[in-house]
C-alpha cells in the first residue's frame, strides 16, 4: 500500500539505533504513525520537531502495519518557536492532546487545516492564546462534542451569557444562573460571555479550564486517558496569581 499526504508532526520517539517513528496528523489520513529510517540523526533532527509541517510518502504492505514514511521538510514551523518559551508550551499541548483524543487514521481534514492556522497564530503573542482555545472548541465539535454557547440554556436569550453549564456545555445567563453561579464555568468576552477591552491571562485560563473540563470528561472518559502533562502546563501558564488577577496576556 502507498499514499502521499501533508503532515504536521505531533510526536517523535526513538526506534532503534538512528530511527524515529513519527505521529503525524495528516491532512487525508488523520492521526497516522510510520518510521522513518535515520530519522534520529543529526542530519535531519531540525526536520523532525513537533509542529513541523512535511510531504510524505507511507508504504506498507498492509494497512494495518506500521509502514514506512519518506518524509521531506514543507515548513519548520515548530522549529521557529524554540526560543519563544511560552508559545513551545502551546504547541507542545496542542501536539500531546491530538496525540491524546484522535483515533488513529481517521481522517479530519478540517482539523488539519485549524492546525495549520493555529501554527501561523503561535508567532503572534497577542492572539495565540485565544486562538488554541478556539481550536480546542473545534476538536471538540470534530470528536462529537461541540458546546453550544449562543444561547442560554434555561431562558433561550442570547444577551448578557456570563456561565456555561459543566454538564451540558451549554451557556446561561448570568440572571439565569443565581445561586448556581458558583458550580459553573465563568464564559469569557473573547467566546461570547460579558465584552471585555483587553484578552486578558484570566480570560484565557477560563477559557482552557472550559475546553480542558470536556476534553477529559467527554473524551478521554471513553479511554480511561488524562489530560496529558503538557496541557496541564498550558493551563498553569495562564492561571491566575494569588496577588493579581486580570493582568493582560503580553
Amino acid at each position: 500500500m502507498q499514499w502521499t499526504d501533508e503532515g504536521i508532526i505531533l510526536s517523535a520517539r526513538r526506534h532503534g539505533e538512528g530511527n524515529l517513528v513519527l505521529s503525524l496528523l495528516t491532512r487525508e489520513h488523520g492521526r497516522h504513525p510510520g518510521l522513518v529510517r535515520g530519522g534520529a540523526g543529526s542530519r535531519r533532527r531540525g526536520e523532525m520537531q513537533p509542529g513541523n509541517r512535511l510531504e510524505v510518502t507511507w508504504r506498507a504492505r498492509l494497512a494495518q502495519h506500521l509502514g514506512a514514511y519518506q518524509a521531506e521538510p514543507l515548513e519548520a514551523s515548530g522549529a521557529r518557536l524554540l526560543e519563544d518559551g511560552d508559545a513551545l508550551v502551546g504547541l507542545q499541548a496542542v501536539c500531546a492532546v491530538l496525540e491524546t483524543t484522535l483515533p488513529e487514521r481517521e481522517a479530519h481534514p478540517a482539523l488539519f487545516e485549524a492546525m495549520l492556522a493555529l501554527l501561523a497564530a503561535l508567532e503572534t503573542p497577542e492572539i495565540w492564546p485565544a486562538v488554541m482555545v478556539h481550536f480546542e472548541l473545534g476538536l471538540l465539535r470534530e470528536l462529537g462534542f461541540g458546546l453550544d454557547l449562543s444561547v442560554c440554556a434555561l431562558t433561550g436569550a442570547t444577551d448578557d451569557l456570563a456561565f456555561v453549564s459543566p454538564r451540558t456545555g451549554r451557556a446561561v445567563t448570568r440572571a439565569a444562573a443565581g445561586e448556581w453561579r458558583e458550580r459553573l464555568f465563568r464564559l469569557p468576552g473573547f467566546l461570547g460571555g460579558p465584552p471585555s477591552d483587553d484578552l486578558t491571562s484570566d480570560d484565557v485560563y477560563d477559557g482552557l479550564a472550559l475546553t480542558g473540563h470536556f476534553l477529559q470528561h467527554h473524551v478521554l472518559a471513553m479511554t480511561s486517558k488524562e489530560l496529558p502533562e503538557a496541557r496541564l502546563r498550558l493551563l498553569e501558564l495562564f492561571a491566575p496569581s494569588p496577588t493579581t488577577s486580570g493582568d493582560g496576556v503580553v
